[in-house]
Parts: C-alpha cells; structure tokens; sequence
C-alpha cells in the first residue's frame, strides 16, 4: 500500500513538509509506502471550466502545461491521499485550490476516479484560520467519494519560520495519530 502526500506550500521543506513528515512516520512504522510532492517553484493553473474532462473521460485535464496530469496519475495509483497546505488567507494556498479543483474535475468526470480511497487533511498556520482550510481540503474528499480517519484532534499544526512547527507538541503528536489511523483504516479497507 502507498500514501501519496501533495504540500501545497511555497516553501520546499517548510512546516507543511515537516507536518507530513510526522504523519509519515506513523504510516512507516505500519509498513505503508509514502511519497511526498511539493508545489514550491510549480507553476499550476487553476480549472479552465472548459470540461473536455467530461467530453473525453480519458482520466486527464486537456491543460497539459503543468503538472496536474501528473498528480491524477499519482491519486489514482495510490491507497490513500494526503492534502497539506499552510493557511493564506484562512484558507489553503492558490496551488492547492487549483488541484483540488482540476483533479476533483476529472474525478467526477470519470466517475469518481478516487473512489473509497483513504484522504487525509492537512493544515499549517502561524495564528488562525486553519479550520477553513481544512474544510476546504476534507471537502476534496467528500465530494469524490474517499474515506477519511480521525486524528486526536484536528490535524492541524502551529508555526510560522521554518521548524517552528516541532515546537507544538500537541500538533506533532496529531500528526503521528493521523498517521497510525491513516494506515489502520487502510489496512481494514484492504483485508
């Protein structure tokens, strides 16, 4: 079994890479594989509205100047999803919104392509606002059909410069959670 992760933060390695990092640990520790893609220095465009998903249902976006196709790859071949972004706004950042709308497009225009796959949200912030952005992620996840496990509490962590984040104990520990429940609710999908 695999975990693909997506942080949708500018900063390569940042806070939101370290929060995946711990939830990646207690997915390692049950043997589950882990891949961690990063948004920084990505161009990605949001949704054309232009529905030739819809038209050709060949599992791909007709935008093939970024790396968006590539992600649906990665959704599709893998057991659970991870969305992680640091809160802009109180919400997630522009990169994450424009892949949650392009891959949840052609999901539903390939009948829910994510079907009854494991998704699990992430958010960082500095002060507030973490909740919307993870309403907005567990979104991705409701509307196309996935299956989403609980934490300890709501997997969100707390930092601003890079590392600050292994300072919230409570959020760390979350994460870790995530992680072992993440791959609990694999495992039981899958037995």
């Amino acid at each position: 079994m695999k975990v693909v992760a997506f942080n949708g933060s500018a900063r390569k390695d940042g806070n939101t890479a370290i929060a995946i990092g711990h939830v990646f640990r207690g997915l390692e520790e049950e043997g589950i594989a882990t891949e961690m893609i990063q948004f920084s220095g990505r161009q990605i465009r949001g949704c054309l509205a232009c529905y030739k998903c819809w038209e050709k249902k060949d599992k791909r976006c007709i935008n093939d100047k970024d790396d968006v196709n590539a992600f649906i790859s990665k959704m599709i071949e893998a057991d659970g999803i991870i969305l992680a972004s640091p809160t802009y706004f109180s919400d997630v950042s522009a990169e994450m919104k424009a892949v949650i709308d392009r891959c949840g497009m052609v999901s539903r225009a390939n009948d829910h392509i994510y079907k009854r796959k494991v998704g699990a949200a992430i958010a960082v912030h500095r002060r507030g606002g973490a909740i919307h952005a993870l309403d907005t992620l567990n979104h991705f996840f409701l509307g196309n059909n996935m299956i989403m496990p609980g934490s300890s509490y709501w997997a969100f962590a707390v930092g601003r410069e890079i590392g600050q984040v292994e300072q919230d104990e409570e959020g760390m520990q979350t994460m870790n959670d995530l992680g072992q429940n993440m791959a609990w609710l694999m495992k039981k999908l899958n037995s």
